[in-house]
């Protein structure tokens, strides 16, 4: 796959339709590699006349590792409180932002369709703010704007995500499955499924170190909210009632703040993308972008 310098680190990223068609730019979410946006899931947008782009964040896949970057735990603390600091910690969710953003640039796109989901729509927020003339449409999917009042996991979900998996392959793929179906929608949980896309993911590349310095970035980033409020950019949420990772109150915050948001809420879904709902959200996400050209 090719990659792309960029925000001085080199990110790894893939392309799917006509690169003279409008761009969807896909940001994964914690330590999601590009592959957790589906094959068969770009494809479909991409029929739709997109230009559709997925990449590794930092940290994850074949993007540059901070390798022996540490992360101060004790300046983790204060970060969760509300004056959220920042030292100690290797990068913010506004770092990453602009790798996004430096992709782009790569790719000579000057204005894209911005959809992230969880941690990667907290970063598409960051570049709705921070760089409105490279954005075209926000599509934020299962995440939240920063508030220490909503979208706040299940203490049984964040531990269990949080966990060190068993170091023997086989058992790895095994606790993946299930953080799979503890946080993803169970109407829709398939055990065998789970297992080939963590097997998947782990075959492709396993990388635990970088969980810790993700996980900084989002405890040290601010929150979002104020800045939201002041947004001109289409926005559209899609959140499930289900989620038990960043419940529905998170994805009803950004829909709330920001001006003329729409919020789609989907009664069976979890903190994943099932795949019997990919024709609902691929619908719901060319609207908003077609809309949005006029």
């Amino acid at each position: 796959m090719p990659r792309a310098a960029s925000n001085g680190i080199e990110i790894e990223y893939e392309t799917f339709g006509d690169a003279a068609s409008p761009t969807v730019l896909l940001i994964t979410g914690f330590m999601g590699q590009l592959i957790a946006w589906e094959d068969d899931f770009c494809t479909m947008l991409a029929e739709h006349g997109l230009h559709v782009v997925r990449f590794d964040n930092r940290d994850t896949g074949y993007s540059t590792h901070l390798d022996g970057v540490r992360v101060d735990a004790l300046a983790m603390a204060p970060a969760a409180d509300a004056g959220r600091s920042a030292a100690g910690v290797p990068y913010l969710l506004s770092d990453m932002a602009a790798d996004a953003v430096g992709l782009l640039d790569h790719l000579g796109v000057q204005r894209a369709h911005v959809v992230g989901e969880s941690m990667g729509g907290m970063i598409a927020q960051l570049i709705a703010i921070e760089h409105p003339g490279r954005i075209i449409t926000l599509t934020s999917i299962m995440s939240h704007p920063g508030d220490l009042d909503v979208g706040q996991p299940d203490p049984e979900v964040a531990a269990a995500m949080l966990a060190a998996p068993p170091e023997d392959p086989e058992g790895a793929i095994a606790h993946t499955a299930e953080v799979i179906k503890l946080i993803g929608s169970p109407r829709y949980y398939d055990e065998k499924r789970a297992k080939e896309t963590a097997r998947a993911a782990r075959d492709r590349m396993t990388y635990p170190e970088g969980a810790i310095r993700q996980y900084a970035a989002i405890m040290a980033s601010p929150s979002r909210t104020e800045d939201l409020r002041r947004l001109d950019v289409p926005t559209l949420v899609i959140h499930g009632r289900a989620d038990r990772v960043v419940p529905l109150s998170g994805g009803q915050r950004v829909a709330e703040v920001v001006p003329g948001a729409n919020l789609l809420v989907l009664h069976d879904m979890g903190h994943d993308r099932p795949e019997p709902l990919w024709p609902l959200i691929v619908d719901a996400v060319v609207s908003h972008t077609r809309h949005a050209i006029g």
